[in-house]
């Protein structure tokens, strides 16, 4: 039995074709019908039914559902499958371990089977879940990134300093397969603070004259304090000029201002299906990338599809994965909504406002729906407020439950009573319910958010159990 090569499982022409990028995806994004928008994910959403029927997973879960081969014509018949999440991948890896039904492998004969890439999740709502890619939805991954960051503005010349983890997550290493594959730019692998302190990221972004930082917003603003504290000024010392990152309900204006100036731009995406959608050179919602992705926003209730404007669950079908792993209406339990007025810059792609919480993260105090994450923009503005915070959730002996926040503060601790007071109505004003306000001072927080060793800092701890 011979290899089949990584290589010789992918079609370039093909790929591009289906999904442009550079110049050729803005005119593309600009130019297509909506008509015709539709034709091509209809052909590719066929392709991807056809590798899910060869699927045991995907077999199981549409029969139990009462859907048989043949009564899904089109993406009209979307609405009538069953969506799925992160707990019945879960279930198929304890059914079938190590790898699950959910991959296909048993579609392909044995000496045509493509090579496989495994990764795992970071694990912030559970427990690590298997993420396995083939060579063609990898490629497909890797290019819909680096576009997202030409179109936002990456230049052939930039230095690129990566904060993404590596190890067994994907975030690292698809981001450098992205720019390195994809763009002629420089990549600086830095990683998180674990795999390279964050005083020698700093040396490292001033001695290569990074321009363009990517990773996540929380530790990209550590870093620029850190920068601070070396007496190296971001901005000047370090000439960034670019920020692609995710920053959910952050303000952008804090990260600019904390880069000297720097253009910052947001985009979403999960582990298993890569990125979904980036902000455009408008910076006005993320433009979900059609050709690739087609997306509900849903009820989280009820799982139907919401009124424009309100919010949902994003749930994605991925229109290219079309080798291993096939993913049709996955409920990422990320919260958005979408934005119905017209793009500016003509783009036909639907627009979203971004990441806004998680639904499977959301806690409810009292009748209140309140997502944790969403508190560090609450307080963005609030006078001494550090950036960095914790929430918990509490129940009292009677079974009253109540939310507290620890949040950091680089005032003077005569001054923490107040100031506690002053978080506390904003958070009251914005939340609808009293908020207990803690405060610790700067750095305090960070042995329970783990921001200097996850790529997504703990932000609730749950009291109540």
């Amino acid at each position: 039995m011979s290899h089949q090569t990584y290589w010789q499982s992918l079609d370039y022409p093909a790929i591009v074709a289906d999904h442009p990028i550079g110049e050729a995806f803005t005119r593309f994004a600009t130019t297509t019908s909506r008509d015709e928008l539709r034709a091509l994910q209809n052909r590719l959403f066929l392709r991807c039914v056809d590798r899910a029927w060869r699927t045991p997973f995907y077999q199981r879960l549409w029969g139990e559902a009462g859907i048989q081969p043949g009564d899904i014509r089109s993406l009209d018949d979307l609405p009538r499958l069953p969506s799925f999440d992160k707990s019945d991948i879960m279930a198929s890896l304890e059914r079938n371990p190590p790898f699950g039904d959910f991959a296909g492998f048993e579609g392909y004969p044995d000496d045509q089977r493509p090579p496989v890439m495994l990764h795992t999740t970071s694990g912030t709502t559970g427990s690590p879940q298997v993420l396995l890619f083939g060579p063609k939805s990898r490629e497909v991954q890797n290019l819909l990134l680096a576009r997202n960051y030409q179109f936002q503005g990456l230049a052939p010349d930039d230095v690129v300093h990566s904060v993404y983890g590596h190890g067994m997550i994907n975030g690292g290493h698809y981001v450098r397969e992205a720019v390195t594959r994809w763009t002629s730019a420089v990549f600086l692998s830095a990683g998180t603070g674990v795999e390279t302190r964050s005083a020698q990221q700093v040396e490292v972004m001033k001695r290569f004259g990074a321009t363009v930082l990517v990773g996540f917003g929380d530790y990209l603003k550590k870093l620029a304090d850190t920068a601070v504290e070396m007496g190296i000024e971001p901005g000047r010392d370090i000439p960034v000029r670019l920020i692609s990152a995710h920053l959910g309900r952050e303000d952008r204006a804090a990260m600019e201002k904390a880069w000297g100036g720097a253009k910052c731009f947001d985009w979403y995406g999960v582990g298993d299906t890569g990125l979904i959608a980036g902000e455009g050179p408008d910076r006005d919602g993320l433009y979900v990338h059609e050709d690739a992705h087609y997306l509900e926003i849903c009820d989280i209730d009820t799982g139907k599809a919401v009124a424009p404007g309100e919010l949902g669950d994003m749930v994605v079908t991925c229109l290219f994965k079309d080798d291993l792993y096939p993913l049709i209406r996955f409920n990422t339990h990320d919260v958005t909504r979408a934005i119905p007025k017209p793009s500016s810059i003509d783009v036909v792609f639907q627009r979203i406002e971004g990441f806004l919480g998680r639904s499977d993260n959301m806690v409810k105090i009292r009748g209140i729906n309140i997502f944790p994450q969403g508190v560090g923009a609450m307080l963005e503005h609030a006078p001494a407020f550090a950036g960095e915070f914790i929430c918990r959730a509490r129940r009292d002996a009677t079974g009253r439950d109540s939310f507290a926040v620890t949040a950091e503060t680089t005032a003077d601790t005569a001054e923490w009573r107040d100031i506690a007071a002053f978080y506390g109505e904003i958070l009251k004003r914005k939340i609808g319910i009293e908020v207990e306000v803690e405060l610790a001072p700067k750095g305090a927080t960070a042995g329970l958010t783990q921001i200097d060793v996850r790529q997504k800092p703990i932000r609730l701890i749950d009291e109540r159990y």
